[in-house]
């Protein structure tokens, strides 16, 4: 079992594909984390609602929806701004401009230690290895 922060972080995974939202989620359960999963925006602000917990948003760009992972990025800011985002696009590069600010990017495809170490600087975690 992967060694875990002294708090349980809970990462939302925000991605439409279920392969790759499940892969995703399960790389993070195993650096110790808490994961929830949601498809699109409006099923990741219900849970934002209702799991005042959620410590970072792991979002995918394009999902189909009310909103897109970069507009969601920004609610999530507006709305709950101790919430860490982390970005990911295989389509799309966001200029930095573009994205809510202290946000981070990861293209795809990413690897397991790319998830990593992007969480443990979001969340000053110590996480395990994949």
């Amino acid at each position: 079992m992967a060694e875990s922060a002294k708090r349980k972080d809970i990462v939302l995974v925000v991605e439409d594909d279920v392969l790759v939202r499940m892969n995703t989620a399960d790389v993070i359960r195993d650096l110790g984390f808490s994961v929830l999963e949601a498809v699109d925006a409006d099923q990741a602000i219900a849970l934002l609602e209702s799991t005042p917990a959620i410590t970072v948003l792991f979002s995918d760009i394009q999902m189909p929806g009310s909103m897109d992972g970069l507009r969601l990025a920004a609610v999530v800011r507006d709305r709950w701004p101790p919430v860490a985002l982390l970005i990911t696009s295989g389509q799309v590069s966001p200029h930095t401009t573009d994205m809510p600010s202290g946000a981070h990017f990861i293209q795809k495809p990413y690897h397991p230690l790319q998830i990593g170490d992007q969480l443990r600087e979001l969340t000053g975690a110590q996480t395990g290895q994949p």
